[in-house]
């Protein structure tokens, strides 16, 4: 079979189960094609696509700045390694710097990749700034967290599939409940190694768990308070996606250090960021972390044309009023609803909450129900099925997509 044949779903499917790991449950729909808010499946058959990657696709599939900027760099330099300078990287630093208000950047590839950048830099800070003794710095997590797959990672995850038989773990973490002011405050009152607390602006794996309202100024002041880095992970959130250009700007917190990643780069590479301050940021000196293809001069170029895409289109006003209409007209279905409980969320990352136990089949069958009707979504967490489609969407999309729903969760109301 040449690389190019053009195979049927059912042939891509049989050769992904047999000589792919099987580390993922996909939804059974074979992609070949994407354009705006669409994708085309092998046959043929046209989507909207409501998840966007996990909200990496924020920008759309196939943005034309985007990918030019990608092919353009791609056919003068793709990499360098930090071995040497490059022409982009600097630009790149200086635009996301103070595109986000920060002084200083340390660019990874992927999410995960950013994350445990994060925690090396303030276990750094915490020895070499705080002055906490060598080893016993502490970093205070949320149960029901998300924020990637590393060994270190999932040591202070609480979901067992991601545990079990992993270990043995990173040590070093406190688990707290999420949007638990008052347990956070305790932890730092009796814990005086604690430097740093990480947390996700909004939950978006747990289900789109929204915290309320006033709770990441109270916890940024808290850790303000006890001298402990306030970290935020907005790999998902970030980027226009909940109505604001960080879901921190909702509360107008700056966090003392930013991960980034999916949407920075428009779904089109993996680009990841941290960005922290000048006394945060400088503890890290050369040979202390790095990536052969962090900073390279594509990604560098790519990030760059996405985040110009937010601001040229205007995608975070655009997530905030559509955000809003779809979730409005969600709660007028709901109001007499048999299969859904609520929909929550911000923006253009919402979920809606299935009346059934997590450990039923309920929303994946809904899920399949969708993509007959020509939308894409997946389960998450059993019975909570998430939307996020791309922050390209008009109204006339939404609409349609809000009646797709609709009739498809009405052929399993009781």
């Amino acid at each position: 079979m040449a690389v190019l044949d053009h195979i049927s779903s059912q042939e891509a499917m049989a050769l992904e189960n047999k000589y792919g790991a099987h580390n993922y449950h996909p939804l059974p729909v074979v992609l070949t094609k994407g354009e705006g808010v669409y994708v085309w499946d092998v046959e043929g058959k046209k989507y909207y696509d409501f998840l966007s990657a996990y909200s990496s696709l924020n920008q759309g599939h196939g943005h034309p700045k985007i990918v030019n900027a990608l092919i353009e760099q791609s056919s003068r330099l793709t990499l360098t390694s930090r071995a040497f300078y490059n022409d982009m990287l600097g630009q790149y630093e200086k635009f996301v710097t103070q595109f986000f208000g920060f002084d200083k950047v340390l660019p990874m590839n992927t999410g995960a990749e950013a994350v445990e950048t994060a925690l090396k830099i303030c276990r750094k800070w915490a020895y070499e700034v705080k002055g906490i003794d060598e080893n016993e710095a502490e970093v205070i997590v949320c149960k029901n967290n998300f924020h990637g797959r590393t060994t270190t990672i999932i040591s202070f995850s609480n979901d067992p599939v991601a545990r079990k038989h992993f270990g043995p773990f990173t040590d070093g973490f406190l688990k707290i409940e999420y949007d638990n002011l008052k347990e956070l405050e305790t932890v730092l009152e009796n814990r005086p190694n604690v430097a740093g607390f990480l947390v996700e602006p909004i939950q978006g794996e747990a289900g789109v768990y929204v915290p309320s309202e006033g709770y990441l100024a109270q916890a940024k002041a808290l850790c303000e308070k006890n001298n402990v880095l306030f970290i935020a992970d907005e790999v998902q959130t970030g980027i226009a996606r909940t109505g604001r250009m960080l879901a921190c700007d909702h509360e107008n917190v700056k966090p003392d250090v930013l991960i980034l990643g999916k949407a920075l780069s428009g779904g089109v590479y993996p680009v990841s960021a941290v960005l922290a301050s000048n006394e945060i940021m400088n503890v890290i000196k050369p040979g202390n972390h790095g990536s052969t293809f962090g900073g390279n001069p594509v990604a560098a170029a790519v990030a760059m044309a996405a985040l110009e895409v937010v601001n040229e289109e205007r995608l975070t006003e655009n997530a905030d009023r559509l955000g809003k209409l779809f979730r409005s007209e969600l709660n007028k279905y709901i109001e007499k609803s048999t299969i859904v409980k609520l929909v929550r969320g911000k923006g253009l990352l919402n979920a809606i909450v299935i009346n059934d136990s997590e450990d039923s089949d309920t929303a994946w069958e809904i899920c399949l129900k969708l993509r007959d009707n020509g939308l894409l979504a997946k389960p998450t967490h059993g019975n909570i099925i998430r939307f996020a489609p791309p922050l390209v969407m008009t109204e006339e999309q939404l609409m349609d997509c809000i009646t797709i729903i609709i009739e498809t969760l009405k052929h399993f109301e009781s």
